[in-house]
């Protein structure tokens, strides 16, 4: 056992009491600096977001306004994102593979429900180059039938072979919560038709409204303005200004209600309510969801979250609390999985827990514990490159400003119990988007868990 003379003076003092909020006061301002937020700027009619440390590699993505929210039939986001880096005029898919490795580049390609990203992380050096292929990828990309049929479509068909009933149960939220454009599967399941939908034609046309100046923004992390719009301005060129083709861009607007699909194998469970959008000031959703919680971050310890002690009578579940942000609307959800049984149980502990927040029960210790981790939240989401460079490139295709984090750590700083109090009392008395995935004989009803439907 440590003695109590091993430990440091401002150990002893923070046990003495008191230390735990002075810690958890302490001020992020060397977190937060200038480097934490994305500065924006337009080069040549392009919407583009950069931050510089100065450091010796550089992430460098185009974010299109082309998520499965946006996609006319089934498929098309993910059809477009596996054509990324296949043949273009200029260059076949094979040079693109070996002129990236012999810089020493990455390339992926992924997607959200609202947006499409094309991304390269390379060193810093190389930026002409990646910046110029990037462009090509958008602009000149030929969408050949047999890179559909032997390359793209096998892809497509193995990645909905693993889908999960975790996978399943949030698309089906988003379904009963925002019917169409954000209630579209984020991945076609198994049992979705796409075939009936997807060749290469209906790809390439997809692309034509997609990637055009006014629907796309350029994140940089790791790359000057100067530099940016050095190379932007001749590569991008001949990047349409915009489409004849307008996406469906109709504004979202939340339901509620249930829904039940019965699957082998695996179980879960959705519980969802309106949330926070991108831009809104909201700061104690993302406390409610630092409460809520989850795992534990220490190990060997179950962790003060609600949820984590929720689920200690059902150990075979897992529950996570997240806000699913988008431009217009927000999805608030506890995620649950595992056995069937543990399941039910976890998830009528859960809607107990998100009561006892809206009757006042949370501890004055446990509110600074949960604002702490919504401040590691935002500043981790800040520094991890996929995460920050989506945000704040979804954030300026959708006419906002790229996350202001300085501002953002104060707005948490005010939450306290009375405004999670009053925020878990929204949730519950409004319409809530439940989905249950798995044994339906086992999951509950959403009446069984005293949720309004």
């Amino acid at each position: 056992m440590i003695s109590r003379s091993a430990l440091s003076r401002g150990t002893q003092l923070a046990l003495r009491g008191g230390g735990a909020s002075k810690i958890a006061q302490r001020g992020f301002a060397a977190a937060a600096s200038e480097k934490a937020s994305y500065e924006p700027t337009n080069i040549a009619g392009v919407k583009v977001a950069s931050r510089d440390d100065g450091g010796p590699t550089t992430r460098l993505a185009i974010v299109a306004k082309a998520g499965t929210r946006y996609e006319p039939l089934p498929g098309l986001t993910v059809g477009l994102e596996e054509f990324a880096f296949k043949n273009t005029n200029k260059r076949s898919a094979l040079r693109i593979t070996r002129e990236s490795e012999l810089l020493g580049g990455q390339l992926t390609s992924y997607h959200t429900r609202e947006a499409l990203v094309l991304q390269a992380n390379f060193l810093r050096e190389d930026l002409p180059y990646f910046t110029e292929l990037l462009a090509e990828v958008i602009s000149q990309t030929r969408y050949t039938t047999h890179e559909f049929r032997e390359e793209v479509e096998g892809l497509i068909r193995y990645k909905q072979g693993k889908v999960d009933a975790a996978a399943i149960a949030l698309d089906a939220a988003h379904s009963v919560a925002f019917h169409n454009g954000l209630g579209n599967t984020l991945y076609p399941t198994p049992n979705t038709p796409v075939a009936s939908y997807l060749d290469e034609s209906n790809v390439a046309a997809y692309a034509q409204a997609a990637y055009n100046k006014s629907n796309i923004s350029v994140v940089a992390d790791g790359a000057s303005q100067s530099a940016l719009s050095k190379w932007i301005e001749p590569f991008f060129k001949e990047v349409a200004v915009e489409s004849q083709q307008k996406l469906d861009q109709s504004a979202s607007k939340y339901h509620g209600g249930e829904t039940r699909i019965s699957k082998l194998g695996s179980n879960a469970v959705v519980i969802g309510f309106p949330g926070a959008s991108l831009g809104a000031n909201q700061p104690e959703v993302a406390v409610l969801v630092g409460l809520l919680g989850g795992e534990s971050n220490i190990k060997w310890s179950p962790g003060f979250s609600l949820l984590s002690k929720a689920v200690a009578s059902a150990p075979g579940a897992h529950a996570q609390a997240a806000n699913f942000a988008y431009s217009d609307a927000g999805l608030f959800a506890i995620q649950i999985s595992g056995s069937a049984p543990d399941v039910r149980k976890a998830a009528q502990e859960s809607v107990k827990a998100l009561k006892s927040v809206a009757e006042g029960g949370v501890s004055k210790e446990d509110v600074v514990k949960a604002v702490a981790k919504a401040r590691f939240n935002l500043l981790s989401l800040s520094e991890t490159s996929g995460a920050g460079l989506v945000h704040a490139g979804a954030n300026l295709i959708s006419g906002g400003q790229p996350l202001q984090v300085a501002e953002r750590l104060k707005a948490l700083e005010s939450v306290t119990g009375d405004k999670l109090k009053a925020a878990a009392k929204a949730l519950l008395e409004g319409k809530a988007s439940v989905a249950s995935v798995g044994d339906l004989h086992v999951l509950p009803f959403a009446e069984d868990l005293g949720l309004k439907v």
